[in-house]
């Protein structure tokens, strides 16, 4: 009996000859292979394993019942495979090391992809190796891989290993080339890195198969490739600087950028994309960023909004690459919202909407620049909110005022007031809409928000009392914009205003209704809840007889629908309309109370002093002048005996002139007094500074109830955050208001420690 070792040579060298002759054939380029002879060759693989396997006998199983004799004669074939493949590979060794640039990535490209789909080849015909012995010796630890990942190593540590560097140099070279214009054959390039990739061959855990990796990739060519780059860009960016302008230069980046992403999409692996573009930013922009900051203001200032786009788009890839220009654009806007304002004169200070519109235009410009040309980027977003926050507050409209920042907010609520009064000028819905956007946007940026709603609150009231309010549906969206912004406490008064106007309506239509009601006069009344509208008490004045019945008639009709309620008229408010009798027209004049009254005193005489005038109707001497100085200058009196200062006495006579005409036969002469103008903006501030410490007092007090122990500057940290929103509190005034609350016993200081306080329950 023939020992079995012998029998499994015999077996391998029965069928090796022309089995060889056979893998010839597969890696020979000239000839092709017939199906009949690939299952030739693939049934030699075959029957050579099986009939191993048959004569193994069972006194050789190992523990887990594998022949080892099969086992044996399995790996013999594969070694004889892998010695067949490296002797083949011998000549081909010899002619990549003669060839060198193009020629080697001609000649290594042909033969890689022909050597790679012959080994595929070859791995199909020893699918039956691969499924059964090199799988077992792969499960127990061994150092085998299939077929075709063994062709694979053979060519890398034949061919690849001894032609590698001058590779990576010539696809460099070639890359070069193309960089200064040349056009190449990029799929010289790219066969040849497919090979650096498909060669970083490793095990797969314990599986006979292998896996891909870019170790091979990055170390044998993309670290030199970059390197390389860096060092092209280094003297191209260097010398183009020199010869032409950052417009350009940016230009040429900004191609360079997108060759080389193209570069990778077309032929580099995918993988070198980040690092190869972090390499080209460090070196064309990073290493460039004091040139960009000293053109990035002159950009500004020449308003080169596509070249600052540009710009960002260079940039913003860069760490930290955008900070500089962010403070940059800040003081920008900064100093050129100023400027703006300065331009305007005293028109920015007499005229709201000059102001306003000033403003405006310097947000809305750099408001598009940050959109189009730094995409919305948030920190320039915040840089813009921080500079108009500055140059709204702090200008040369608010420096004239005593009140510095809060010039700005009574301006606005002056602009709003031009838009939402009635008059000629009034714009329509639609622009009317967008104005009260852009009011709101002024609106974001205004520190002492309560200086606005206390002036707004004033308007509001004036033009509701008057009813000379443009639109409804405006007043109502205002007030719904406002509420948005500042929430429901902000606008509560306001939309109180409007439910008083609505019951005032009622109220009007029931007097009108009472029975034996015979009135001469066409009387009505506005009943205003004295917490929600922001008026003062009326100066002492005597009504009018002709009016005395219809005020006794509403105060007693509005006590029998309220009792307890009191009602406190406002006279400084009031108005009427007098016809006139006395004249060549007809006219109907549209007076204030106080003009009804010194007017109807007219149907008694003539003529009367001052002094007559002031006792009929108990104003106060600075009042009456003001009132008797537009009946003056209207011509309805006249005075004859006035001195040159121009100055009414209390024994100056005034006169009616009877020969007063008017191209207008209704003719109004109720315009606002300079006294009661002066009042109410020195009131409104008074209100305002009375309002804040109470609101500091309050925030003081929910912090404390909160916390029941804290430090001096802790607390006047959280209020200084909880009151930010709507004003900007004095420190000192913190502290005033701190001492107020420990005289009423709501806080006390610590013992021992007086930098701190406790909460009193």
């Amino acid at each position: 009996m023939q020992h079995p070792l012998t029998a499994r040579n015999v077996q391998l060298d029965q069928i090796w000859t022309d089995f060889k002759t056979g893998v010839e054939q597969i890696y020979d380029a000239r000839t092709s292979m017939s199906r009949t002879r690939y299952m030739q060759l693939y049934t030699h693989v075959y029957n050579y394993c099986t009939t191993a396997n048959r004569t193994s006998t069972a006194s050789s199983r190992t523990r887990s019942g594998i022949s080892l004799g099969a086992q044996f004669v399995g790996m013999e074939l594969y070694s004889r495979l892998k010695d067949f493949l490296a002797f083949y590979l011998v000549p081909k060794v010899l002619e990549a090391n003669e060839a060198i640039g193009e020629s080697l990535l001609t000649y290594f490209t042909a033969e890689w992809e022909r050597f790679k789909f012959s080994s595929k080849v070859l791995d199909g015909i020893c699918a039956y190796l691969n499924r059964h012995y090199i799988k077992r010796e792969c499960d127990e630890g061994h150092d085998y891989f299939e077929i075709y990942c063994m062709a694979m190593t053979v060519w890398r540590d034949k061919v690849f290993n001894n032609v590698h560097g001058k590779l990576c140099n010539a696809v460099i070279d070639l890359i070069m080339r193309e960089r200064n214009g040349e056009m190449i054959n990029t799929r010289l390039i790219s066969g040849v890195l497919d090979a650096f990739v498909d060669l970083g061959l490793q095990r797969d855990g314990r599986s006979c198969k292998c896996k891909i990796t870019l170790e091979l990739y990055q170390s044998c060519f993309e670290q030199k490739f970059i390197e390389e780059t860096e060092s092209y860009y280094i003297n191209e960016s260097g010398q183009y600087l020199k010869d032409n302008s950052i417009t350009e230069y940016m230009k040429k980046a900004e191609a360079r950028l997108h060759e080389e992403r193209k570069r990778v999409q077309d032929y580099l692996h995918e993988r070198t994309l980040d690092p190869l573009l972090r390499s080209c930013e460090r070196i064309l922009i990073e290493k460039h960023l004091e040139i960009f900051h000293s053109d990035f203001v002159r950009l500004l200032n020449d308003e080169k909004n596509e070249d600052l786009g540009r710009m960002y788009k260079l940039l913003c890839h860069i760490a930290s690459g955008l900070d500089k220009f962010k403070s940059l654009l800040e003081k920008h806007i900064k100093d050129h919202g100023r400027q703006s304002i300065e331009e305007c004169g005293d028109a920015a200070t007499n005229d709201p909407k000059a102001y306003v519109k000033a403003i405006l235009s310097v947000y809305s410009k750099y408001h598009n620049l940050v959109v189009s040309s730094f995409d919305q980027n948030s920190g320039f977003m915040a840089a813009l909110d921080k500079a108009c926050g500055d140059f709204i507050n702090c200008n040369a409209v608010t420096q004239t005022s005593a009140q510095v920042s809060s010039k700005s907010p009574e301006l606005l609520a002056r602009y709003c007031d031009s838009l939402l009064k009635k008059s000629a000028k009034n714009p329509e819905e639609d622009e009317l809409d967008s104005a009260l956007d852009d009011v709101m946007i002024v609106f974001k940026y205004i520190e002492d928000k309560d200086v606005f709603q206390k002036f707004y609150a004033r308007m509001l009231a004036k033009r509701l009392v008057n009813q000379n309010s443009a639109s409804d549906n405006a007043e109502s969206a205002m007030i719904s914009k406002l509420k948005e912004a500042c929430g429901y406490e902000y606008t509560s008064k306001l939309q109180r205003m409007f439910q008083d106007m609505e019951l005032s309506k009622g109220l009007n239509e029931d007097f009108r209704k009472l029975p034996n009601e015979t009135n001469s006069v066409d009387f009505s009344v506005q009943v205003l809840s004295s917490g929600a509208w922001p008026f003062s008490p009326s100066p002492e004045f005597t009504v009018p007889s002709e009016l005395e019945r219809s005020l006794q008639k509403f105060s007693g009709f509005y006590s029998t629908r309220h009792s307890g309620r009191k009602l406190n008229w406002l006279f400084q408010l009031s108005k009427g309309e007098l016809v006139t009798n006395c004249f060549k027209n007809r006219y109907s004049l549209q007076v204030s109370t106080f003009q009804m009254a010194i007017l109807l005193m007219y149907n008694r005489g003539d003529i009367f002093t001052v002094n007559e005038l002031q006792q009929h109707t108990q104003l106060k001497m600075e009042i009456l002048q003001q009132v008797l100085a537009i009946l003056l200058k209207c011509k309805l009196l006249v005075c004859d005996d006035l001195d040159n200062s121009g100055e009414l006495k209390y024994n100056n006579r005034l006169e009616l002139f009877l020969g007063y005409k008017n191209k207008k036969l209704r003719v109004n002469i109720n315009v606002p007094l300079k006294t009661e103008q002066k009042v109410e903006r020195e009131s409104t501030h008074r209100n305002v500074e009375e309002d804040r410490k109470l609101l500091i007092q309050a925030a003081i007090v929910r912090i404390m109830k909160m916390r029941k122990v804290l430090q001096h500057q802790k607390l006047i940290a959280e209020v200084l955050t909880q009151l930010s929103s709507r004003f900007k509190p004095n420190v000192p005034v913190i502290k005033r208001c701190i001492d107020i609350l420990i005289e009423k016993d709501y806080l006390q200081r610590v013992e021992g420690n007086k930098d701190e306080y406790e909460y009193l329950a």
